[in-house]
C-alpha cells in the first residue's frame, strides 16, 4: 500500500501530522522513508516528496531557458505540444479521471477557436469579429463558450455511457464540421478560413519579432498558461470533485449508492473538461496562425484521444509527455521519409509521410494499450523504480 495509517487511529481516519519538525522529513514524514505516510493529506498533497518538489522546480526551470538553446522551428513543435498538452488534460479529466468516453473533443476545440477568433477579430474585415484583443477577454470567452456547450452536453453523458455516450459525443464533430463549414460569416468557409486572433501582451504582438523572436515569445506564453492549466487540474483531481471523478470512473452505481451526485459530478467534468479544449482552441489558431473548418474533424479528436493513452489516463504530467510526443510526430514521419527514399512526401503518392504519420498513430496507441497501458507516464515510473531498487531488479 502508498499509505500507512496508525493502528491506534479508528479506520479511515488520518492522523495528525505530528513531529514534522523533530524528524526533518517532508511533510512529515521519517527520514529515509518517502512511501510512509500518517494521513491521507500528506498523500494526496501536490509535492508528497522532496523529490517531486525539486524535479518540478528543475523541470520548469529548464523548460523556460529551453528557448535560448533550440532552433525556432523546434521551438514551434513545443510550442504546438504546451497547447495540445492543454487540450489534453481537458479530456483526461473527462476520459481518465471521471471515466466517461468522449470523442467530441475536437467539437469543443472548434467552438473555442471560432469564439477567440470573432471576439477578437477585425470588425471591418472578411469575417465577424468584435475587435477585443485583449488577451485574457478572448481566451476566457473561447473557454467559457466551449464550457457552455459542455453544459448542454452533460444531461446525455447521465443518461448514457460507454459506447452509446462515445458515439454520442462523436456525432458532435460531425455536427459541428457541418456547423463550422457552412457559417462561413464566422468560421471563413472551407479551404478559406480566417486570422487567427492577434496575442498581442502589454503592447507587444508575440506574433513580430523584437528582442526575442515570436516562437519564443509564443513558447513562454503557451507555457505559462500550460502551468496554470496543469496546476488547476492537479487540484482538481485531488479534491473531493477528483474522488468523485475516480467514483464514477470505477463503478458509477456503486457510487451513486455512496452518495455521489452523479448528475452533478458529470455535469463538472463535461464543463471543466469543454473548458480546457475551448482554451486549446483559442491557442491552437494562434500556434498555426490559420484554421480552417474541416480541419475540426474526427482526426482530431483521434489525435487528443492518443494523447491521453500514449501519455496516460489520469494522469497530468503524462498527458504533457503525450502532447509533446503527437506534435512531435509529423517532423518524426518527416525524418522517416528521409530514411527510406521509397517514402513520398506528395500526399497523391503512396506511400507517403502522411500515411506513415497515420500509422504511428495507431500503432503508438497499440502498443501502448498492450505492452503498457499506464503510457508514457509508466514507463516513466517504471525506470524510477529500477533506479530506487538498482542494483536489486526484484
Amino acid at each position: 500500500m502508498s499509505h500507512l495509517v496508525s493502528a491506534s487511529e479508528p479506520s479511515g481516519t488520518p492522523t495528525p501530522d505530528r513531529g514534522a519538525g523533530r524528524r526533518g522529513g517532508f511533510s512529515g514524514r521519517p527520514r529515509g522513508r518517502p512511501e510512509l505516510y500518517s494521513s491521507y493529506r500528506q498523500e494526496q498533497a501536490l509535492f508528497n516528496t522532496r523529490a517531486k518538489a525539486i524535479g518540478a522546480v528543475v523541470l520548469i526551470a529548464l523548460a523556460v531557458v529551453l528557448p535560448f538553446n533550440v532552433s525556432d522551428d523546434v521551438l514551434r513543435i513545443l510550442g504546438l505540444g504546451l497547447v495540445l498538452a492543454i487540450g489534453g488534460i481537458g479530456l483526461n479529466l473527462i476520459t481518465g479521471y471521471a471515466g466517461q468516453v468522449s470523442l467530441g473533443h475536437a467539437f469543443f476545440v472548434g467552438v473555442g477557436a471560432y469564439t477567440a477568433s470573432v471576439v477578437a477579430g477585425d470588425p471591418d474585415g472578411r469575417a465577424f469579429g468584435l475587435g477585443i484583443t485583449v488577451i485574457p477577454v478572448w481566451i476566457l470567452a473561447a473557454g467559457a463558450m466551449a464550457a457552455l456547450c459542455g453544459v448542454i452536453v452533460a444531461p446525455l453523458a447521465t443518461r448514457l455511457r460507454g459506447l452509446y455516450l462515445a458515439v454520442v459525443t462523436l456525432g458532435l464533430v460531425f455536427l459541428g464540421t457541418y456547423v463550422f463549414t457552412e457559417w462561413a460569416s464566422v468560421t471563413g468557409g472551407p479551404g478559406v478560413g480566417r486570422e487567427a486572433p492577434r496575442p498581442v501582451l502589454l503592447g507587444d504582438d508575440l506574433t513580430l519579432d523584437s528582442a526575442f523572436t515570436s516562437d519564443q515569445k509564443l513558447y513562454w506564453f503557451f507555457l505559462a498558461l500550460l502551468l496554470i492549466g496543469a496546476l488547476a487540474a492537479r487540484n482538481i483531481a485531488r479534491s473531493r470533485v477528483g474522488r468523485a471523478f475516480g467514483a464514477i470512473r470505477d463503478r458509477d452505481i456503486a457510487a451513486g449508492v455512496m452518495g455521489v451526485d452523479l448528475a452533478r459530478y458529470k455535469l463538472i467534468a463535461f464543463t471543466v473538461s469543454s473548458f480546457y479544449a475551448g482554451v486549446c482552441g483559442s491557442l491552437l489558431f494562434v500556434a498555426n496562425r490559420h484554421f480552417g473548418p474541416e480541419q475540426f474533424g474526427l482526426i482530431m479528436s483521434i489525435q487528443f484521444v492518443a494523447i491521453v493513452f500514449i501519455g496516460g489516463a489520469a494522469t497530468i504530467s503524462g498527458t504533457i509527455m503525450g502532447a509533446l510526443l503527437i506534435a512531435a510526430l509529423p517532423r518524426i514521419s518527416a525524418e522517416i521519409a528521409h530514411l527510406f527514399p521509397f517514402i513520398s512526401t506528395a500526399p497523391n503518392t503512396s506511400p507517403n509521410i502522411f500515411e506513415v504519420e497515420a500509422i504511428l498513430y495507431g500503432g503508438l496507441i497499440v502498443a501502448f494499450l498492450l505492452f503498457e497501458p499506464r503510457g508514457l507516464f509508466g514507463v516513466w515510473l517504471r525506470m524510477r523504480m529500477y533506479w530506487k531498487s538498482f542494483p536489486f531488479t526484484y
